[in-house]
Parts: C-alpha cells; structure tokens; sequence
C-alpha cells in the first residue's frame, strides 16, 4: 500500500471494537443524519449497539466546581439508568464527570472528540477513553492522525447535540463552548435544559443565559425525563439524587450547629459566619 495515511487507516479497521460508519451504514444514527451537516464518515471505537439507545447530551465547563462535578455525574447515572446514553465530548470538567457517572452505571456513553481517534485529548482522561470505549462508544469526524486543533472543537459540537434529543448544560461561564452546543441543540430543534446555580459564581451566568432565553429550568432527572416522555426508554428510571447522597451531621460537634444553620448555597467569609452565628472567629 502506496498511502501510509490508508494503510494506517486500514491496519486500525483490523483491531477489534474499530468501525468505519458511513452515512448509508445502517448504524448511522437517524438523528444525526437528520441534521444540516451529517459528517459523511464517524471514526467509532467501542460497542455500536450503544448509538441503538436515544441520547441525551451533557456538557459545561471545563473549569468546573467540584460541586457541578458531582452534579453532572450524578445525573448522567440516573438517565443512563433511565435508558439514554449520555452524549459529551470527553473535555475536562463537566464532560468528564458526566461519562465517568454513564459508567457507574452501565456504560452507555458516547464521546464525541475533535482528533482523530488514535489521539487521546486531554491526555490525562487517556483511562477514561480506554473504559469509555470497554463500555460505550468513542466518535470522531476527523481521520486518524487529526491532532487537537481549536477550531475542530467548536464544529464536533453539533455532533454531540445532533446525536442527542435534548442537551443538558450543567455549569458554564457566559462564553463557554458548552452553549455553542446548547445553541446547535436549539437550531436542531432539541431540547435544551439548563441547572441553575448561585448568582455569584461565573459558571452559573451561561445557565442562567440559557434559561432566559427559554431553557427548561431543571433541580432532578424528573424534569429531563417528563420533558422527554415521547422517547422510549428500555429502562425504569432509578430514583437518584441529582445532589449524591445527603451528607451524615450527626457526629458533628455541638458548636457546629449555629454555623450549619447560618450557611446557604454561596461561599461566606469566617467574618459573615462569625456575624450571623455569634461565634467568635476564633471558635
């Protein structure tokens, strides 16, 4: 073989879980094929049956809250659950979180990336696309070889959204990436839902953007999937909670009582605690 680029190509199609998806291939995803720009070619790496399920996209930050973390992952183990396959872009921050929740439960998650697939990016999520493509399915556009190029991220978005009936945007600042998806999600006629957060933090200002200009407000999975009941699901949902288990206080010392009822959601200097509780800085 003259190529090195198609002999590359092909000797990757011979390693087991590789595919080459074309747009008559009966594993092209109706949903995406529906879209203004269905990628002629998806590079997949993992288990096919999984485009089989209805996918539900969750993106946002990359510079998260440990907080919108468990947040997303959360709610990725509760729809996974339900019956989508969560849909992301294996980014840092929310994407990771909402995958490595799909895998907590039974795998069904879909990457969507801006390189070629054997290029792993971000490096440090290299055992998070090894376990995703175990379980769930790897996706690209871009032939092999294709490194992280900028503007490839931005265009790969209309994948994650095209392959989904609706995008859940978990934490994003006010120019995030996550709402150029959010953004394709609504000119691909899905839906979009959107977590609020607190009025101080700036990953809250592109949810907050989003629900202004008509996002679905979500606090559970419950909202997504009452939104969502035209879709059938193969599974039951499990009642999770979209916060992770509610903490224990019952060890807690007994000062720590005029502190517990003082605090909220936002973040209080020792001063404002000291203000509201009557206890000195100090105690």
């Amino acid at each position: 073989m003259d190529d090195p680029h198609i002999a590359h190509t092909l000797a990757w199609l011979d390693q087991t879980d590789n595919h080459l998806i074309t747009l008559g291939d009966p594993y092209y995803p109706q949903r995406l094929l529906d879209t203004d720009q269905p990628p002629p070619v998806l590079y997949a790496k993992g288990n096919l049956q999984t485009l089989k399920r209805p996918g539900l996209a969750i993106v946002g930050s990359r510079h998260a809250t440990p907080q919108g973390e468990a947040t997303a992952e959360n709610f990725a183990e509760s729809l996974c659950r339900a019956g989508f396959a969560v849909v992301s872009g294996l980014a840092l921050g929310i994407d990771g979180a909402a995958h490595r929740g799909a895998l907590k439960a039974d795998g069904a998650t879909i990457a969507v990336v801006g390189t070629g697939l054997d290029i792993v990016y971000p490096a440090r999520h290299k055992a998070l696309a090894h376990q995703i493509a175990q379980y769930g399915l790897i996706l690209s556009e871009y032939p092999l070889g294709t490194p992280s190029l900028t503007h490839n991220f931005p265009r790969r978005n209309r994948i994650i959204s095209g392959l989904s009936e609706g995008c859940l945007v978990v934490e994003a600042n006010i120019d995030s990436g996550s709402l150029i998806t959010a953004k394709q999600a609504i000119e691909q006629g899905r839906e979009v839902f959107a977590i609020p957060g607190s009025i101080h933090s700036p990953v809250a200002k592109g949810c907050h953007a989003l629900i202004k200009q008509g996002a679905k407000l979500v606090e559970s999975t419950d909202d997504i999937l009452s939104e969502l009941r035209h879709i059938r699901l193969s599974n039951q949902a499990l009642a999770i909670s979209p916060n992770g288990p509610s903490p224990d206080w019952t060890n807690l010392p007994a000062e720590a009582s005029p502190v517990l009822v003082c605090m909220g959601f936002d973040p209080l200097f020792a001063e404002q605690i000291s203000a509201r509780s009557g206890l000195t800085p100090e105690q």
